[in-house]
Protein backbone atom coordinates (compact mmCIF):
# COMPACT_ATOMS: atom_id res chain seq x y z
CA UNK A 1 0.00 0.00 0.00
CA UNK A 2 1.28 3.43 -0.84
CA UNK A 3 0.23 6.97 0.08
CA UNK A 4 -3.03 6.13 1.84
CA UNK A 5 -4.08 7.10 5.39
CA UNK A 6 -3.86 4.24 7.87
CA UNK A 7 -7.41 5.08 9.01
CA UNK A 8 -8.71 3.63 5.73
CA UNK A 9 -7.40 0.15 6.59
CA UNK A 10 -7.00 0.25 10.37
CA UNK A 11 -9.97 -2.02 11.03
CA UNK A 12 -8.75 -4.84 8.76
CA UNK A 13 -8.31 -8.13 10.57
CA UNK A 14 -4.57 -8.35 9.93
CA UNK A 15 -1.79 -8.14 12.52
CA UNK A 16 0.57 -6.28 10.18
CA UNK A 17 -0.31 -3.46 7.79
CA UNK A 18 2.44 -1.79 5.74
CA UNK A 19 2.14 1.62 4.08
CA UNK A 20 4.71 3.53 2.06
CA UNK A 21 4.37 7.33 2.05
CA UNK A 22 6.27 10.02 0.14
CA UNK A 23 6.33 13.48 1.68
CA UNK A 24 7.14 16.92 0.20
CA UNK A 25 10.35 18.65 1.35
CA UNK A 26 10.39 19.92 4.94
CA UNK A 27 6.99 18.43 5.69
CA UNK A 28 5.55 18.34 9.21
CA UNK A 29 2.92 15.92 10.49
CA UNK A 30 0.93 17.64 13.23
CA UNK A 31 0.22 16.00 16.57
CA UNK A 32 -1.67 12.75 16.15
CA UNK A 33 -1.83 9.17 17.42
CA UNK A 34 -2.58 5.68 16.13
CA UNK A 35 -4.56 2.84 17.65
CA UNK A 36 -1.92 0.40 16.42
CA UNK A 37 1.77 0.29 17.31
CA UNK A 38 3.89 1.83 14.56
CA UNK A 39 7.33 1.08 13.19
CA UNK A 40 8.25 4.26 11.31
CA UNK A 41 11.15 3.53 8.94
CA UNK A 42 13.05 6.27 7.11
CA UNK A 43 13.63 4.95 3.60
CA UNK A 44 15.16 8.33 2.73
CA UNK A 45 15.88 11.56 4.59
CA UNK A 46 15.85 12.40 8.29
CA UNK A 47 12.85 12.49 10.65
CA UNK A 48 12.46 14.16 14.02
CA UNK A 49 9.72 12.52 16.08
CA UNK A 50 8.54 14.37 19.18
CA UNK A 51 6.30 13.16 22.01
CA UNK A 52 5.45 14.56 25.43
CA UNK A 53 8.67 13.18 26.92
CA UNK A 54 11.31 13.34 24.21
CA UNK A 55 12.56 13.92 20.70
CA UNK A 56 13.99 11.22 18.41
CA UNK A 57 16.14 12.04 15.38
CA UNK A 58 15.92 9.17 12.89
CA UNK A 59 18.31 9.13 9.92
CA UNK A 60 17.97 7.14 6.71
CA UNK A 61 17.71 3.34 7.05
CA UNK A 62 16.80 3.52 10.76
CA UNK A 63 13.40 3.43 12.43
CA UNK A 64 11.51 4.54 15.50
CA UNK A 65 9.06 2.35 17.40
CA UNK A 66 5.97 4.33 18.42
CA UNK A 67 3.70 2.65 21.01
CA UNK A 68 -0.07 2.53 20.47
CA UNK A 69 -2.04 5.69 21.32
CA UNK A 70 1.11 7.79 21.74
CA UNK A 71 0.63 11.41 20.66
CA UNK A 72 3.48 12.49 18.43
CA UNK A 73 4.45 14.91 15.69
CA UNK A 74 7.01 14.38 12.95
CA UNK A 75 9.24 16.91 11.16
CA UNK A 76 10.74 15.57 7.95
CA UNK A 77 13.64 16.51 5.72
CA UNK A 78 13.59 14.76 2.34
CA UNK A 79 11.66 11.85 3.79
CA UNK A 80 10.00 8.83 2.26
CA UNK A 81 8.68 6.48 4.94
CA UNK A 82 7.72 2.83 5.13
CA UNK A 83 5.47 2.22 8.13
CA UNK A 84 4.34 -0.98 9.78
CA UNK A 85 1.13 -0.69 11.78
CA UNK A 86 0.81 -3.56 14.24
CA UNK A 87 -2.12 -4.86 16.25
CA UNK A 88 -1.20 -4.27 19.91
CA UNK A 89 -2.10 -7.85 20.84
CA UNK A 90 0.44 -9.11 18.27
CA UNK A 91 3.33 -7.22 19.89
CA UNK A 92 2.95 -7.50 23.68
CA UNK A 93 6.72 -6.89 23.96
CA UNK A 94 6.52 -3.47 22.27
CA UNK A 95 8.24 -0.71 24.31
CA UNK A 96 6.07 1.63 26.37
CA UNK A 97 8.11 4.63 25.19
CA UNK A 98 9.32 5.51 21.71
CA UNK A 99 12.61 3.88 20.81
CA UNK A 100 14.97 4.47 17.89
CA UNK A 101 16.36 1.25 16.42
CA UNK A 102 18.80 -0.03 13.85
CA UNK A 103 17.21 -2.02 11.03
CA UNK A 104 18.81 -5.23 9.82
CA UNK A 105 19.20 -5.92 6.11
CA UNK A 106 16.63 -8.72 6.39
CA UNK A 107 14.02 -6.56 8.14
CA UNK A 108 14.57 -3.79 5.61
CA UNK A 109 13.75 -6.16 2.76
CA UNK A 110 10.74 -7.52 4.64
CA UNK A 111 9.39 -4.00 5.19
CA UNK A 112 9.80 -3.15 1.51
CA UNK A 113 8.11 -6.40 0.52
CA UNK A 114 5.24 -5.88 2.98
CA UNK A 115 4.47 -2.49 1.42
CA UNK A 116 3.79 -4.27 -1.88
CA UNK A 117 1.28 -6.68 -0.32
CA UNK A 118 -2.47 -6.25 -0.63
CA UNK A 119 -3.98 -4.85 2.58
CA UNK A 120 -6.30 -7.83 2.98
CA UNK A 121 -3.62 -10.40 2.22
CA UNK A 122 -4.61 -14.10 2.54
CA UNK A 123 -4.37 -15.41 6.09
CA UNK A 124 -2.33 -18.35 4.82
CA UNK A 125 0.38 -18.30 2.20
CA UNK A 126 3.42 -16.24 1.27
CA UNK A 127 2.20 -12.80 2.36
CA UNK A 128 1.06 -14.11 5.74
CA UNK A 129 4.49 -15.70 6.15
CA UNK A 130 6.15 -12.36 5.37
CA UNK A 131 3.98 -10.68 8.03
CA UNK A 132 4.82 -13.39 10.58
CA UNK A 133 8.55 -13.08 9.86
CA UNK A 134 8.32 -9.29 10.25
CA UNK A 135 6.99 -9.79 13.78
CA UNK A 136 9.82 -12.20 14.60
CA UNK A 137 12.50 -9.84 13.27
CA UNK A 138 11.11 -6.85 15.16
CA UNK A 139 11.88 -8.59 18.45
CA UNK A 140 15.61 -8.54 17.68
CA UNK A 141 16.13 -4.86 16.90
CA UNK A 142 19.12 -3.05 18.39
CA UNK A 143 18.18 0.22 20.18
CA UNK A 144 20.06 3.38 19.22
CA UNK A 145 20.69 6.44 21.44
CA UNK A 146 18.95 8.81 19.04
CA UNK A 147 16.65 10.45 21.59
CA UNK A 148 16.84 13.71 23.49
CA UNK A 149 14.62 13.50 26.59
CA UNK A 150 12.46 16.54 27.29
CA UNK A 151 11.43 17.67 30.79
CA UNK A 152 7.84 18.08 31.90
CA UNK A 153 8.51 21.46 33.57
CA UNK A 154 6.99 23.89 31.03
CA UNK A 155 9.55 26.69 31.45
CA UNK A 156 12.56 24.38 31.17
CA UNK A 157 10.95 22.48 28.30
CA UNK A 158 10.45 25.72 26.36
CA UNK A 159 14.16 26.51 26.72
CA UNK A 160 15.07 22.97 25.65
CA UNK A 161 12.86 23.13 22.56
CA UNK A 162 14.34 26.50 21.60
CA UNK A 163 17.84 25.08 22.02
CA UNK A 164 17.01 22.14 19.73
CA UNK A 165 16.26 24.58 16.92
CA UNK A 166 19.80 25.99 16.99
CA UNK A 167 22.06 24.12 19.41
CA UNK A 168 25.46 25.38 20.55
CA UNK A 169 27.74 23.00 22.42
CA UNK A 170 29.15 25.89 24.47
CA UNK A 171 25.81 27.48 25.37
CA UNK A 172 26.50 28.48 28.99
CA UNK A 173 24.31 27.22 31.83
CA UNK A 174 24.36 30.79 33.20
CA UNK A 175 22.11 31.86 30.32
CA UNK A 176 19.56 29.18 31.24
CA UNK A 177 19.79 30.11 34.92
CA UNK A 178 19.08 33.75 34.10
CA UNK A 179 16.04 32.80 32.02
CA UNK A 180 14.66 30.58 34.78
CA UNK A 181 15.85 32.78 37.65
CA UNK A 182 17.51 29.83 39.39
CA UNK A 183 21.01 28.91 40.54
CA UNK A 184 23.29 26.55 38.59
CA UNK A 185 22.79 23.95 41.30
CA UNK A 186 19.02 24.18 40.87
CA UNK A 187 19.39 23.99 37.08
CA UNK A 188 21.47 20.84 37.44
CA UNK A 189 18.81 19.32 39.67
CA UNK A 190 16.02 20.25 37.25
CA UNK A 191 17.86 18.67 34.33
CA UNK A 192 18.69 15.47 36.18
CA UNK A 193 15.13 15.11 37.44
CA UNK A 194 13.48 16.04 34.15
CA UNK A 195 15.72 14.26 31.63
CA UNK A 196 17.88 11.78 33.51
CA UNK A 197 20.95 13.57 32.15
CA UNK A 198 23.22 16.33 33.39
CA UNK A 199 23.00 19.69 31.62
CA UNK A 200 26.29 19.09 29.77
CA UNK A 201 25.28 15.56 28.75
CA UNK A 202 21.93 16.79 27.45
CA UNK A 203 23.54 19.69 25.57
CA UNK A 204 26.13 17.41 23.95
CA UNK A 205 23.53 14.83 22.92
CA UNK A 206 21.27 17.50 21.44
CA UNK A 207 24.14 18.88 19.36
CA UNK A 208 25.24 15.49 18.03
CA UNK A 209 21.72 14.46 17.06
CA UNK A 210 21.00 17.83 15.45
CA UNK A 211 24.05 17.26 13.25
CA UNK A 212 22.40 14.21 11.64
CA UNK A 213 20.26 16.55 9.54
CA UNK A 214 23.37 18.35 8.28
CA UNK A 215 25.11 15.06 7.50
CA UNK A 216 22.09 13.91 5.49
CA UNK A 217 22.23 17.17 3.54
CA UNK A 218 25.89 16.55 2.68
CA UNK A 219 27.30 19.39 4.79
CA UNK A 220 31.06 18.97 5.38
CA UNK A 221 32.10 17.86 8.87
CA UNK A 222 34.24 20.99 9.26
CA UNK A 223 31.20 23.17 8.61
CA UNK A 224 28.99 21.14 10.96
CA UNK A 225 31.51 21.42 13.77
CA UNK A 226 31.62 25.20 13.34
CA UNK A 227 27.81 25.49 13.22
CA UNK A 228 27.50 23.65 16.53
CA UNK A 229 30.28 25.61 18.23
CA UNK A 230 32.87 22.85 18.53
CA UNK A 231 36.46 24.05 18.78
CA UNK A 232 37.50 21.89 15.83
CA UNK A 233 36.21 18.97 13.68
CA UNK A 234 38.10 16.45 15.81
CA UNK A 235 36.18 17.50 18.93
CA UNK A 236 32.87 17.11 17.09
CA UNK A 237 33.87 13.72 15.68
CA UNK A 238 34.94 12.50 19.11
CA UNK A 239 31.62 13.55 20.66
CA UNK A 240 29.71 11.93 17.80
CA UNK A 241 31.59 8.65 18.12
CA UNK A 242 31.20 8.63 21.91
CA UNK A 243 27.39 8.86 21.62
CA UNK A 244 26.69 6.76 18.54
CA UNK A 245 29.69 4.44 18.46
CA UNK A 246 30.52 5.33 14.87
CA UNK A 247 32.05 8.34 13.08
CA UNK A 248 29.90 10.98 11.36
CA UNK A 249 30.76 9.49 7.96
CA UNK A 250 28.68 6.41 8.88
CA UNK A 251 25.60 8.65 8.89
CA UNK A 252 26.32 10.45 5.66
CA UNK A 253 23.51 10.83 3.11
CA UNK A 254 22.66 7.53 1.47
CA UNK A 255 20.92 6.80 -1.77
CA UNK A 256 17.27 5.75 -1.79
CA UNK A 257 16.73 2.46 0.02
CA UNK A 258 13.46 1.63 -1.69
CA UNK A 259 12.52 0.55 -5.20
Amino acid sequence: MRNIPVAEVDDLDRAVLAIGTDYPPDHRLAWHEHRRAQVLYAATGVMRVETADGSWTVPTARAVLIPPVTRHQVAMTGVSTRSLYLEPTAVPWFPARCQAVDVSALLRELILEAVEMEPRYPEHGRDAAVAALVLHELKNLSPLPLDVPLPADPRLRALCEAFLQGPDVHDPPARWCASLNVSERTLARLFRRGTGLSFSQWRQRACVLHSLQHLAAGTPVTRIAALLGYDNPAAYTAAFRKLLGRPPTAYRAQGPSHP
